[in-house]
């Protein structure tokens, strides 16, 4: 049997997650699989070959988005003319739509099936991306079971295929042994502190955070507080200092807990309309000058 090519993409560390699980779900049905594409460390542990580090598309914000824009769609139009050179057997985006449903659109005209893995949230804002969708990609696979109606009712190819961490959690909790695991005392409150993944989220909202916990700790006492250190990614200028000041605050060890918080990139389309209308408002404000200046 020969060597099947998939080219992947995940956007932040909940995708490289998601992904990291996909991979070595094929991989335990069909050996012979190439990966590549962008991904983080669990991808990359299960064979992907990540062109670019998958932190240069985990920004969040307008002013962040700005900042990286140019930098961000050269990664795209490189990678889509890489896999439209090479043509992959399949293409794979994992999340983040406002980066990769664009590149889907592209590789589903050239005939490479594009499948989106995590369908966006539209039941819950921005429904009118529906039309986007069916436009782009070939497949969606779906974590929610509800998920299904929406897309079939659309004309979109669909999957529930569920979340992969249901695998990895139970049902129902043993919170003792749960406690022992991460070395926390059993009798006393548990506070988590959880920032986000994205180093942006880090910069911007690591000072509130460790306000808070100041607070807490001020009003409450004795408590065990936990911050979130995710494995295998680089250490960056605000982490380590977020983690140590939390440190410092509460006088406790930080265990590991993990924050997947998705916010999307605004589309070539959303700016787009948003150059029409200053086009729009400058058009008008010229007319209402050169109005006052004939009365």
């Amino acid at each position: 049997m020969s060597e099947a090519r998939i080219a992947m993409v995940a956007g932040e560390a909940s995708g490289d997650l998601l992904g990291g699980h996909l991979l070595a779900a094929l991989r335990m049905r069909r050996i012979n699989l190439a990966y590549t594409g962008i991904g983080g460390p669990r991808m990359t542990g299960q064979g992907l070959e990540s062109m670019y580090p998958m932190e240069k598309l985990a920004v969040r914000g307008y002013v962040e988005v700005l900042r990286h824009y140019r930098e961000i769609m050269g990664i795209r139009k490189r990678l889509t003319e890489r896999f439209l050179d090479e043509r992959p057997d399949m293409f794979i985006g994992v999340d983040a739509p406002d980066f990769n449903l664009a590149l889907e659109r592209r590789l589903k005209a050239a005939g490479i099936p594009a499948i989106h893995y995590v369908g966006p949230s539209i039941w819950a804002w921005r429904g009118g991306r529906i039309r986007t969708i069916a436009a782009s990609v070939s497949h969606v696979l779906v974590l929610f079971p509800f998920e299904t109606e929406i897309y079939r009712k659309a004309g979109i190819p669909v999957t529930y295929v569920g979340h992969p961490v249901a695998d990895t959690i139970p049902l129902v909790v043993d919170k003792v042994a749960a406690r022992e695991q991460l070395r926390l005392p059993s009798d006393r409150l548990i506070v988590a502190l959880l920032p986000g993944s994205r180093q942006s989220e880090l910069h911007y909202m690591a000072d509130t955070f460790v306000q808070a916990a100041k607070k807490l700790h001020a009003e409450l006492g004795m408590f065990t507080l936990c911050a979130p250190q995710l494995q295998g990614l680089p250490e960056t200028r605000w982490r380590t200092p977020f983690i140590e000041t939390v440190q410092q605050t509460c006088r406790l060890p930080c265990c590991l807990a993990i924050l997947m918080k998705r916010l999307p990139l605004p589309t070539w389309h959303w700016w787009q309309a948003e150059l029409r209308r200053w086009r729009r408002l400058c058009t008008r404000r010229r007319w209402l000058l050169s109005t006052r200046c004939r009365l």
